[in-house]
């Protein structure tokens, strides 16, 4: 591996232009309207595939956007890495608050990221990160360092769901099986402070509507005496939280895990910041769960935030209407023991009970999945802890994220395999806002940890 940091330096600007070519691609799930362009997606990742070296490529159909498969088998007998990653990227939305247009990849240098980062959107979730690991075996088959097997397999539904999955997977477990799953959808503390993800919250999604009077009404005629969906609307999602911002659904924290206050002082010793936190997102104090730190909120704690809220008249100008309906998208981020199946009836349960009868209410189950840990124990873990402390200079940090994939634990239950979350973005680097973007350091430092981390497991299997 000596010769990966003049592998990287040689070429260095050709990884960068060749992600920005496929960050230019508009691959946004969510909206048909961009169907064309997510196929494409999956044919520009086929293509990186069979540059890098791999072989049996292919676009493999599902009953939504197809799963583009690769791999490279040197020996039957040696340890299988499946590597994970989506193509697919959220919709840009707000498209007023971007500097620079989302699919016009533009590398501008930041106060974190001196050497320059790549702003698009795709650029940290996931396609800069997936890439990463496509450059890292591009090299280690180059350079004839590759020590065991890969299997790549690159979806282009996780920002919708990965409804196709599941499905998937059972159909072609024998094609997938591995010992082990490495995925890089994740972040890190920061550049100086590297981290592994021990721990994913799950997650339940869902959007629900508040109906009224059969049509529009004007305000002066029917304001007072007609339901207003959006006033009550509004009400019963303040409901949703005491004073202490404890969520109020009945059952909710039935199966929350106990955290010990022994596990949560060795948390603790994570480096947080919180007046860099704060000033980060130019705010003037924190918000959350009463009893709790920054940290454990959005690390070990369960959520409810509403996503997007709206209803009415939204143009320009003064339109004297009451609406008809009101609309509202709420996450709920779990934790280990809730499943999210539960929490979704709970909350449907809970949602219409708190409606008066002056109104109809329908909740719709978008997706969602399970919470995951990774045993720190393990020879995955290992092997990426020593693989970041090699080219980190310094053993990285195990950390709970708030972050939901939930494929992880779908990838467990089907190939009763471990996943290891190696990721290198920052939690600064605003994936699904504005100005998403991704480090040119982290892009470059990815490809130079990920061949250590097969060098280092292939080891550990021996």
């Amino acid at each position: 591996m000596k010769d990966i940091n003049n592998y990287i330096s040689t070429n260095k600007d050709r990884f960068i232009n060749e992600l920005i070519d496929l960050l230019k691609i508009p691959s946004i799930s969510a909206d048909k309207a961009y169907a064309k362009d997510v196929l494409e997606a999956a044919k520009a990742v086929k293509k990186s595939l069979d540059d890098a070296g791999c072989e049996n490529t292919e676009i493999c159909e599902t009953k939504g956007y197809p799963v583009v498969y690769g791999d490279k088998i040197i020996d039957p007998n040696l340890p299988t890495v499946l590597v994970y990653g989506h193509y697919d990227v959220q919709p840009p939305d707000p498209m007023n608050l971007w500097d620079s247009p989302p699919f016009e990849p533009v590398i501008k240098e930041t106060e974190l990221h001196p050497d320059g980062a790549i702003f698009a959107r795709g650029a940290c979730d996931d396609k800069g990160q997936f890439f990463m690991h496509v450059k890292a075996v591009e090299y280690m088959i180059q350079n004839d360092t590759l020590p065991c097997n890969v299997k790549f397999m690159i979806e282009g539904e996780e920002e919708v769901g990965s409804d196709s999955l599941e499905d998937f997977l059972k159909e072609n477990s024998e094609k997938l099986k591995n010992d082990i799953i490495l995925i890089s959808d994740t972040g890190m503390i920061g550049n100086d402070t590297p981290s592994i993800t021990t721990g994913l919250r799950g997650l339940s999604y869902v959007e629900v509507e508040v109906t009224g009077a059969n049509r529009d009404l004007h305000s002066g005629i029917y304001g007072g005496a007609a339901p207003n969906p959006i006033n009550v609307l509004s009400k019963m999602i303040a409901q949703l939280h005491d004073e202490n911002n404890h969520i109020t659904i009945p059952g909710f924290y039935d199966k929350v895990e106990i955290i010990s206050d022994e596990e949560r002082a060795e948390m603790a010793k994570a480096p947080f910041d919180l007046e860099a936190y704060k000033k980060s997102l130019d705010i003037d104090d924190v918000h959350g769960e009463k009893g709790y730190t920054t940290p454990e909120r959005f690390g070990i704690r369960p959520t409810l935030d509403v996503n997007g809220i709206w209803g009415g008249y939204m143009g320009e100008g003064a339109k004297t209407v009451i609406a008809s309906k009101a609309y509202a998208k709420i996450s709920m981020r779990l934790v280990p023991d809730q499943d999210w199946h539960e929490i979704t009836d709970l909350f449907t349960k809970h949602f219409k009970s708190l409606a008066p009868k002056s109104v109809k209410v329908k909740v719709t189950p978008h997706h969602g999945g399970q919470a995951y840990v990774t045993p720190i124990e393990s020879d995955g873990y290992q092997a990426a802890s020593k693989a970041m402390e090699t080219t980190f200079g310094k053993t990285p940090v195990p950390q709970r994220t708030g972050g939901s994939i939930p494929i992880v634990a779908l990838f467990e239950n089907v190939f009763d395999s471990k996943t290891i979350l190696l990721g290198f973005g920052l939690d600064s680097d605003a994936i699904h806002s504005p100005n998403e973007h991704f480090g040119v350091w982290n892009f470059l430092k990815g490809i130079e940890t990920i061949p250590y981390f097969y060098k280092y497991y292939t080891e550990m299997k021996a």
